[in-house]
């Protein structure tokens, strides 16, 4: 049995004797750790949908996040916990990376 490690960045690995291919492997650190203490990041949904054109409400539609949590994250200055599976929906809808949606406001 195999399992990926930390910065292995293999399209395949065995799990139980069965390959498996990984689509993505994406690294990205939502939580920042320093002195004991958690980072806080801020979403960037209001500006990728005023870009587009479109109200939270059309976000909401498209990912099929719920509108509250559309709406909690585009309103919030910093937060210190996100559901990844919601970023990677709005990510995928906006046509850009994680990465580019999350922005560290605090350290």
């Amino acid at each position: 049995m195999g399992c990926l490690r930390k910065g292995d960045r293999s399209n395949v690995f065995r799990a139980r004797g069965r390959s498996l291919v990984v689509h993505k492997f994406i690294e990205i650190r939502v939580l920042v750790f320093v002195n004991g203490g958690m980072g806080l990041i801020r979403l960037r949904v209001r500006e990728f949908a005023e870009q587009r054109g479109w109200t939270l409400k059309e976000v909401s539609n498209r990912t099929g996040v719920p509108y509250t949590t559309i709406a909690t994250y585009a309103k919030s200055s910093g937060m210190a916990t996100v559901d990844y599976t919601a970023l990677h929906k709005m990510a995928r809808v906006f046509g850009i990376s994680v990465e580019d949606l999350v922005e560290i406001v605090e350290e």
